[in-house]
């Protein structure tokens, strides 16, 4: 039947594709049986009226026959039959486009190239294999945000199609399509973790561009590069490039990054250091050491190792012993001689 209706659409050059083959089947169907229903069923059961045929073709085309109209001759019968084969023919046709249009947005979406209807997610731009399927894994640990991972063109499908919070964005990083298909402007947090960091500067000014309040963060293999990345956003938060872990603890706490690089940079407001702690030490619990080093000191206790373990921020009554060695922030090292003073 559609070799029949596609042969007398090409004599009437009409092209018939995708959803417009099963409504000319349809079409085709109903006027010629509507035609031979006309020619060989008596008038007298008024299948042909125009105001019955039209319901009698819907019932029996879709194979529900409720029987409320029904031909009493053989010739209708046989045109009721070609009928049902019509209905049949057109269902199939409709349900082959249908999947083939499923099919065919699910590919787009592997692909990269939908545009996505997103707020407040996180946006990942660059791909490394294996580096960033962990970081995807620690921003989505806690199962309440979503991730569009934007990747370059050499990325050909989506890497991370089993992850359900993570959509898929591919194209150029730099350019705006990309940037409203991922919906940075309405996105809370950038992260910048590309090949190199002139890649990361221009990255960080399309995103800055596309979105100027967006909080954003860049793994640099130069913090150096950091001065430069905040022409383009004054805000931008910069981790090294070998701890991607930092990355998402910035993108999930805005500002941890700059805490982390303050303890870690010599001459920063808040330096760590380690002491000893003498014997006859008055204070003997982790609460009275942090009492008495913030009250004294200004300082922070973070942890304390007692008999070769480490214990990071314990219980407020946790034993401090003699001979334990206590971690603490502080402004400048506390003297020994201090600790042994407030015995």
């Amino acid at each position: 039947m559609p070799f029949f209706v596609a042969r007398f659409a090409r004599l009437l050059r009409l092209r018939l594709h995708g959803w417009r083959l099963p409504l000319a089947v349809a079409v085709f169907v109903f006027l010629s049986s509507w035609l031979a229903m006309a020619l060989v069923e008596p008038a007298a059961t008024g299948i042909a009226a125009p105001g019955t045929y039209w319901w009698y073709f819907l019932v029996t085309a879709a194979t529900v026959g409720y029987g409320d109209v029904y031909p009493a001759s053989l010739g209708g019968r046989v045109v009721g039959l070609y009928v049902i084969v019509g209905g049949i023919v057109t269902l199939t046709l409709l349900f082959t486009q249908l999947a083939a249009a499923l099919q065919s947005v699910r590919g787009r979406r592997l692909r990269g190239l939908v545009a996505l209807d997103l707020a407040d997610h996180v946006v990942l731009l660059g791909y490394t294999p294996g580096r960033t399927a962990r970081i995807v894994a620690e921003l989505t640990a806690e199962d309440r945000v979503q991730v569009v991972l934007c990747a370059w063109d050499d990325v050909p499908e989506d890497p991370l199609p089993d992850r359900p919070a993570v959509h898929f964005v591919r194209g150029d990083l730099t350019g705006e399509d990309v940037m409203a298909r991922a919906c940075v402007a309405c996105a809370r947090t950038a992260v910048v973790d590309v090949r190199d960091d002139n890649e990361a500067l221009a990255v960080v000014l399309a995103v800055a561009h596309a979105n100027p309040g967006i909080h954003l963060v860049a793994a640099l293999r130069d913090l150096g590069r950091l001065g430069t990345l905040r022409y383009a956003h004054p805000n931008v938060q910069a981790v090294q490039w070998h701890m991607p872990f930092l990355l998402t603890e910035e993108a999930n706490d805005p500002g941890i990054a700059q805490v982390y690089n303050d303890l870690m940079t010599s001459g920063g407001h808040g330096n760590t250091y380690s002491t000893r702690v003498p014997s006859g030490f008055a204070h003997a619990t982790f609460g009275a050491c942090q009492t008495w080093f913030g009250q004294t000191f200004g300082a922070t206790v973070l942890a304390v190792r007692t008999d070769g373990a480490l214990t990071v921020s314990p219980g407020w009554d946790a034993p401090v012993p003699a001979g334990a060695t206590l971690y603490y922030v502080a402004g400048r090292r506390i003297e020994p001689a201090r600790l042994r003073a407030g015995r």
